[in-house]
């Protein structure tokens, strides 16, 4: 059974970084919170706007890279360079303080914050990167599906989630129709980047376009797709398994406590439990 739209609406344009300009779909006043996702921003920009040295814990941050190059650094020694279709699963955990960068050129992509359990949020940070050429696809009747986190048309990814979470790129022609499995009981919902899609039951159809995110209700174990349009059209479909613990959150920490956030920002800025590098450490972006 297919799962029945519940919200749709526009993304909010943000600023956010240095000089960066966001679309924010999750984590408006229209949908804060949507367990376990935090947010889910469209970025687009390039140098020297961008997104300097900042901490986080108590969650994963997933980038993916659309267009451009977006470089990155953090304080344990990690350095290196997202390109166009580049993937990189961050989990924060107790303690991390990197900069995101774009390149010269315009850089867009998608940056998704996706919540851990209480017994996770102090876990050594980690991260999961897959390239462009390694990122699992699958293809069925003008359907293409990228799979960055979970399994479509019979391909499953590499990507391991704390979290429980499928996140699945997709690009549909004209006339096509997916009809995607979700577990029942997790939270589901599209952010459309080009073109207008269709999305729900015969009868229970809502049309969503870009920059529009649009829920579901769980009333089904799947998400009927279809594009209607006379052109391609391209989105992502993210679902995750909800936490359903109290979520308390200051700008870059996430914990389930007030106390647990203050802790955080006096470990912060006096470089302890998993902030040890933050009171000297500066990136080479810094500047």
């Amino acid at each position: 059974m297919s799962r029945t739209p519940n919200k749709s609406f526009p993304s909010v344009g943000k600023d956010e970084g240095v000089g960066a300009r966001v679309r924010r779909s999750i984590g408006v006043n229209g949908l804060q919170n949507f367990d376990p996702f935090l947010m889910l921003d469209e970025f687009c920009g390039q140098a020297p706007a961008g997104f300097p040295d900042h901490p986080h814990r108590g969650f994963e941050t997933v980038t993916y890279v659309l267009k451009g190059e977006m470089n990155h650094q953090d304080f344990l020694g990690n350095k290196g360079k997202l390109k166009a279709g580049d993937l990189q699963w961050m989990s924060a955990g107790r303690g991390i303080v990197h900069c995101e960068m774009p390149g010269k050129e315009e850089c867009a992509g998608l940056q998704l914050w996706l919540n851990l359990k209480k017994s996770d949020k102090m876990m050594k940070p980690e991260y999961q990167e897959l390239s462009a050429k390694k990122i699992p696809q699958g293809q069925s009747d003008g359907v293409k599906v990228k799979v960055i986190a979970g399994e479509s048309l019979g391909v499953k990814s590499p990507i391991h989630t704390r979290t429980p979470a499928h996140y699945l790129d997709i690009k549909m022609a004209p006339g096509s129709i997916l009809d995607q499995p979700v577990s029942q009981d997790w939270n589901a919902f599209v952010y459309v980047l080009t073109g207008e899609m269709v999305f729900g039951p015969e009868g229970k159809e809502k049309s969503c376009s870009a920059h529009y995110v649009m829920t579901f209700n769980q009333d089904g174990t799947s998400i009927k797709a279809h594009n209607k349009s006379s052109s391609e059209c391209h989105f992502v479909m993210i679902s995750g398994q909800p936490i359903g613990e109290p979520v308390v959150q200051h700008g870059p920490f996430v914990m389930t406590t007030e106390e647990d956030i203050k802790q955080a920002f006096i470990d912060y800025r006096t470089g302890q439990n998993g902030f040890e590098n933050a009171p000297s450490w500066n990136s080479d972006y810094a500047n």
